[in-house]
Parts: structure tokens; sequence; C-alpha cells
């Protein structure tokens, strides 16, 4: 089965991120390949957030503009495809990124649950500029993303976590959280108890962190200020009687119809902000809400751009409890992808390869551009 789902119509998305270097003429005619320890290196937490908080808010000055969405389901898994435009300072962009989504790959196969590439271009000619590993760079931009809307919705000194879902991406969370925060305490829920005590146990050697496996969502999130579910979870984990006021709630997990993790009636009664109003009422937690009628198809929430940009406010008080739907948006991708470019270009990182051309892999050093 095949779903297509397009957002927008406009294709020029501008966005200025800060300056870049120019790109020498000859170094664009070859396409670099970056693997996920090349996007790991050059996509540092602070750089990443910084890159996607800029995106989000300067996008929402343009509106959502020019990007679109594919969803193929297949047999035990989903493709899914996202692309954008965006106009940086030094020329514009384009990305389009595949991910596979096969939970079941872990326990059945040994390999991860998020597989895919990225390919960065430029928009003008059209010409492929880097092939990269989108699994990491989804990875980061995502908590990067969760990381950008923490700083503006939950309560500055926040310190108790709970992360449900304990893979990549909850590794990837808890590092984002624990370098804006003052974390002090990590509870970790995960379906599979023995992923659950690996998590525990690496994160706390990672981050010097005590980090507790609780059995039950609640016996964790009733403790904490911050709580993050990204699960693969086709059902709601976390309910009303799960919080306590004043929480911050990043919902990550729901990227597709299948999914969900929160309870509508959390969401009813909760300030919901969301990444993209759009993407969220197909895809996100929001579409369970607005199917079982606690909320209505037609009401608008807060774009996380907005609180960013200062034309929407942020956390009001310290006892109001936040949801952030968060679906990922093709922007960030963008934003994340040039930077890593622009890194790796920099570095001489990665294999350049000239895609017209007889199959000559080249491994020298990549040139740095120009200042």
């Amino acid at each position: 089965m095949m779903q297509m789902i397009q957002l927008n119509h406009s294709w020029s998305q501008r966005i200025i991120l800060e300056p870049a270097n120019t790109i020498p003429m000859a170094m664009m005619l070859e396409t670099l390949i970056l693997t996920a320890a090349d996007v790991s290196a050059l996509l540092p937490i602070e750089a990443c957030v910084a890159a996607v908080e800029r995106a989000v808010a300067l996008g929402s000055r343009e509106g959502t503009g020019s990007h679109a969405m594919l969803g193929v389901h297949v047999p035990g898994g989903a493709f899914h495809v996202k692309a954008a435009a965006l106009e940086l300072e030094d020329g514009r962009y384009f990305a389009s990124k595949t991910n596979a989504n096969h939970p079941g790959n872990p326990a059945a196969r040994g390999l991860p649950t998020i597989q895919g590439i990225l390919v960065l271009s430029d928009a003008e000619t059209g010409f492929p500029l880097a092939v990269m590993d989108s699994a990491r760079l989804t990875e980061l931009r995502t908590a990067a993303a969760t990381g950008v809307a923490a700083r503006h919705l939950a309560r500055r000194d926040s310190s108790v976590v709970t992360i449900v879902g304990c893979g990549r991406q909850g590794r990837a969370h808890l590092r984002v959280l624990s370098a804006l925060f003052p974390v002090e305490r990590v509870m970790a829920v995960d379906l599979d108890a023995g992923v659950a005590r690996r998590f525990s146990v690496e994160m706390s050697e990672e981050l010097g962190l005590p980090v507790d496996v609780v059995a039950r969502v609640g016996d964790g999130s009733r403790l904490s200020d911050i709580c993050v579910t990204c699960s693969s979870s086709g059902r709601a984990v976390l309910g009303v009687a799960d919080v306590k006021p004043g929480m911050f709630i990043a919902a990550v997990g729901a990227d597709n119809p299948s999914k969900q993790e929160i309870d509508p009636a959390l969401l009813a009664s909760s300030r919901v902000v969301v990444d993209s109003l759009e993407q969220c009422r197909r895809i996100g937690d929001l579409q369970h809400a607005i199917r079982a009628g606690v909320i209505a198809a037609n009401e608008v929430f807060v774009e996380l751009g907005a609180i960013v940009d200062g034309r929407a406010p942020g956390r009001e008080s310290d006892d109001e409890t936040i949801v952030f739907d968060s679906t990922g948006t093709a922007f960030q991708d963008v934003a994340a992808a040039v930077l890593v470019y622009r890194e790796a270009v920099e570095a001489g990182r990665g294999v350049r390869i000239a895609l017209d051309s007889a199959p000559t892999v080249l491994n020298a050093p990549a040139r740095t551009p120009p200042r």
C-alpha cells in the first residue's frame, strides 16, 4: 500500500543560516559520500541544536514553504521520504531523505530499526553535492529539535528525565537534554528489559548520571520534569495519570498513522505545541486525539517555530503541562545536512566520487574552501 502526503504547494523556502564558505566549483563536480561515523563526527550536539533552532525560527517567518512527504508501507515496516528546498546565504539547497523503518530488525536480523540515505543537492543546478547516512542524521536532528523545544517549553531547573524507548533515539535525546539542563537523575523504560538495562549501564557510564530502569512508564514519569517518548508503540503509553503538573513531554515516536504514544485525554488536557501542524494532524499523536473526538480537526496549535522566533509565548507558568508533538520536518534535515556537508569540506572528510564518469573512487583529501 502506498500513501502520499503532499504538504503545501510553494516551491521556494528562504532561510538564511550562518555565513558559509564558498565551495570551489571543481569540488562541486564530485559528490561527497559520508558515512554514519562521518555524520556523527561532523554534527556535534551544540552545532546541531543551533542549526535546527535557526531553521525552525527563520523557516517559520516565511511559512512552511516547500516540503513534501511520501510513505510507502511494506510487510514488516515502511519507507518514509521527506524532502525540502531551502535558500541559504550561499545558494539554494535541496535534500531528499529516504528512511526505512523496520521495528523488527534488531531482534530478528541484528539490523537497526532505521536505515537510509539523504541526498543533498544544489537546488540551482540539480547537482548532487553529497550522499550521507540518514539514520544518524535523523537521530541527531530529532533529538536536537526536542532540545530546542525543551529550551523554550520545559522548566529551566528540570533535573529529572524519563526516557521511554531505550534505542538509539533515546540515547541521543538523553545526550542532548543532559547538555542543556542540570539533569541529576534519569529513569529508563523499554518493553525489552535487556535493552533498558544496557541503556542504564552504558548511559550512566557515559554521562556520569544515575540511570534507573523502571518497569512502568508512570513509575518514572510521575517523578520527572521531562519525559521523552521515542518508541515504536502502536498504542498510548503515557496518560493523564502518568504526569505531574509542570511536566514537559516530547512525543517523538509517532511519525505515521499506525503509531501512538500519548493518550488523547492527555493531549486534550495539556498545552500542545507542534513542529508542523499539517504533519501532526496526519501522522503525529495529534491525529489520534482528533479521531477520538477530544480535539477538533480544525483546532489550531502553535508551531515551535513561532515560539522560537518570539511571535508566540513559550512556557507561561511552572505548573503548565506541555506536550511537544514532534513528527520531524524536512527543513530540519536540510539544515543539518548542509552543516554536515560544510564541515566535511572544511575537514577534508569523506569519499569523493564522480557520478557521471567511469566508476573510479577518489579518496584524496578534500580541499579546504577559500575564506
